[in-house]
C-alpha cells in the first residue's frame, strides 16, 4: 500500500512540511503502510491552472505526467494545510483543480491541519466543503489539527512540549491506520469498475 502525503505550504522548510516528513515515517514504522512519498508545494512548483490542461498542452503534459502517475498509482493520500488568514493556501487549491483524470478519484484522504497558535478549524471545512468535487477525493471522517505545531514533532525532543508531542504522535498512528483500512476497502470500489462512467464526469 502507498500513501502520498501533501505538503500545502509554499513556504520553503515549513512546519507543514515538517509533519508531512513525520507521518510519512509514522505510517511506515507503524507498517500502516508499505510505502509513503512526500510531495511538497514549496516554491510552487505548479503554476495556476489554464486551459491548456484541457487542450493537451506538452508544456502541461511535460509538467503533470510524472506527478500524476505517482498519484494515480497511490492508494490513499495525506492532505496537509497550514491556516493562512483563515484559509488554505491557493497552491493547495490549485493543486487540487489539475487532477481531471481520475488520479484522486474514490480513494481516501487524511486532512491534517496546522497552526502555529491554537487555529487549524476554517482549513479543515474548506477542504471538506469545496476540494472534493470533481477530482473526487474521499475524505475520511477523521482529521487532525496540529496546534502550536512548533512545539511538536520536531526531531530534536528538547523542543517539544511532551505532553502535547505525545499526543499527536499517537493522534497520527490512530488516524493512519484508520486510513490505511479505508484505503484496503475503497480499493474494491475502484475495481468494482462502478466507478468508471463517462457518463458523469463532473460532480454536482
Amino acid at each position: 500500500m502507498k500513501i502520498m502525503v501533501i505538503s500545502g505550504s509554499h513556504r520553503e522548510n515549513s512546519q507543514s512540511e515538517k509533519v508531512a516528513h513525520y507521518i510519512a515515517e509514522s505510517l511506515l514504522d507503524n507498517k500502516q503502510a508499505d510505502a509513503t512519498e512526500v510531495f511538497s508545494l514549496a516554491g510552487n512548483p505548479l503554476p495556476l491552472w489554464d486551459e491548456g490542461i484541457w487542450n493537451g498542452d506538452a508544456k502541461w503534459q511535460a509538467l503533470l505526467n510524472p506527478l500524476s502517475e505517482k498519484l494515480a498509482s497511490s492508494d490513499g493520500f495525506v492532505i496537509i494545510a497550514p491556516e493562512w488568514h483563515g484559509q488554505v493556501p491557493a497552491g493547495l487549491k490549485n493543486f487540487f483543480l489539475l487532477w481531471g483524470a481520475g488520479e484522486l478519484a474514490h480513494k481516501p484522504a487524511l486532512i491534517v491541519t496546522v497552526s502555529s497558535s491554537d487555529g487549524g478549524a476554517y482549513p479543515v471545512a474548506e477542504l471538506r466543503m469545496s476540494s472534493y468535487k470533481n477530482n473526487r477525493i474521499c475524505y475520511i471522517p477523521e482529521h487532525i489539527i496540529v496546534r502550536n505545531v512548533e512545539s511538536v514533532l520536531n526531531e530534536d525532543a528538547a523542543q517539544n512540549k511532551p505532553e502535547a508531542d505525545s499526543y499527536f504522535r499517537d493522534r497520527i498512528a490512530y488516524a493512519g491506520g484508520i486510513l490505511c483500512a479505508y484505503a484496503t476497502a475503497l480499493k474494491g470500489v475502484r475495481e468494482s469498475g462502478i466507478t468508471q462512467t463517462e457518463a458523469f464526469r463532473f460532480g454536482m
